[in-house]
């Protein structure tokens, strides 16, 4: 079966040295040995150093890592470990989505993957939630971790549902009317912001999950006024917020509890202003309408410059800004915007496309329309930034 080239002149010592006799004895002990090499000691496992045996595991798909965990207690453990957290953070790369939220859709919020470029229905799983939740509203996300409003519980949930966490906070008090809530992640946690006008002077209210308590600081009362769909923009340890006209910039600092405002001059003719941040760049937006006796004839994208004073980057085509001043029908109270891996999206409650821009391309899109929206719920989806991460602890 096998020839091997240049036997026949292969001198006859030699030959008997080598004592082929068939070819098939070769064959099988060339299979048993190729099976002996692909077989793995258990006992050089047991001996494997642990920053060895983890830096093996942060290079498997997060999925099968997941599934591991049930195997022992040591890889069950292991997740939680900041060795490995700090491992499997910098080397693992997953889907970024965004989520759609409407009141009376409770548990079942269509999924856009950016990734491949599709719609799915994600069904949020029943272990999250405690036995007494019946009505939930999802209201804030952040850098993977979801803040839902329990509305016959009085309280909030936040939970991460990659990592299968998740956290019920009561209300400060009861009744509590809020506005403007933020979900801010934090190195060590995460920071929930909030206006409560129920009081005749607004005040706003921080729950630090370090300490897992409320902290009520003075309010700002214009706030209420409009921007109610408006998160707070997180730039430089502060969530900064729009006013009414005439139009300024006021600051909220998470770790003081003071209000500030920043000093810039705003862009003349607007109409409407919303803010987002590059929370890791460092850098603030603002995507603004331009026209005059508060109707737009345009919609541009600003940038805070390092002098403080607004850059204008791109402006929305003239088409495209038709389409999106069309569906708003000027309501721009229902407009709101957002920061999502390198992308401003600009959403309004009337209408169920998303208007995006690439910062990297400088170039403006549509969303494909979601096909699990029925025509009749096509007010009053809200969509969210949602990029899972399993470290991210509620």
């Amino acid at each position: 079966m096998f020839q091997f080239k240049g036997l026949q002149n292969t001198p006859s010592s030699l030959k008997s040295r080598l004592k082929i006799k068939s070819s098939q004895p070769m064959i099988l002990n060339t299979l048993k040995s190729q099976t002996r090499s692909t077989e793995m000691d258990p006992g050089i496992w047991s001996k494997l150093p642990q920053e060895l045996l983890e830096h093996i595991l942060c290079f498997l798909p997060l999925k099968t890592f997941l599934n591991l965990r049930s195997t022992c207690k040591n890889f069950n453990s292991l997740v939680f470990t900041p060795s490995f957290v700090s491992k499997h953070s910098s080397g693992s790369h997953l889907s970024s989505f965004l989520l759609l939220s409407h009141p009376h859709f409770y548990c079942h919020f269509p999924l856009y993957d950016i990734t491949i470029g599709s719609w799915h229905n994600l069904v949020v799983p029943a272990s999250l939630f405690p036995s007494f939740v019946s009505e939930l509203n999802l209201v804030s996300s952040s850098n993977g971790l979801l803040c839902f409003s329990l509305s016959n519980s009085c309280s909030f949930l936040v939970c991460n549902m990659l990592g299968k966490s998740s956290r019920v906070i009561q209300h400060p008090f009861f009744p509590f009317s809020f506005g403007l809530l933020t979900l801010v992640s934090t190195p060590k946690g995460y920071k929930i912001f909030m206006l409560c006008s129920k009081f005749l002077t607004n005040y706003a209210f921080v729950y630090d999950s370090k300490d897992h308590s409320w902290r009520r600081h003075d309010g700002f009362q214009p706030l209420l006024i409009d921007n109610l769909h408006q998160e707070g923009a997180f730039y430089k340890g502060s969530l900064c917020f729009s006013t009414p006209e005439p139009f300024s910039i006021v600051c909220f600092n998470l770790e003081t509890g003071k209000w500030g405002n920043l000093y810039t001059e705003m862009p003349r003719g607007l109409t409407f202003v919303r803010l987002v941040s590059d929370a890791v760049k460092g850098k603030l937006y603002l995507v603004g309408g331009v026209g005059r006796n508060g109707i737009s004839r345009s919609v541009e994208l600003w940038e805070l410059g390092e002098g403080g004073n607004w850059e204008e980057l791109e402006r929305l085509p003239e088409l495209m800004c038709r389409k999106f001043v069309s569906v708003c029908y000027h309501n721009y109270e229902q407009v709101y915007c957002f920061w999502h891996e390198g992308m401003i999206f600009v959403c309004c409650l009337t209408w169920p496309e998303i208007l995006y821009y690439k910062v990297s391309r400088r170039s403006w899109h549509w969303l494909p329309k979601c096909p699990l929206i029925p025509d009749k719920w096509s007010y009053g989806f809200k969509c969210f930034s949602f990029a899972p991460r399993l470290y991210a602890f509620a």
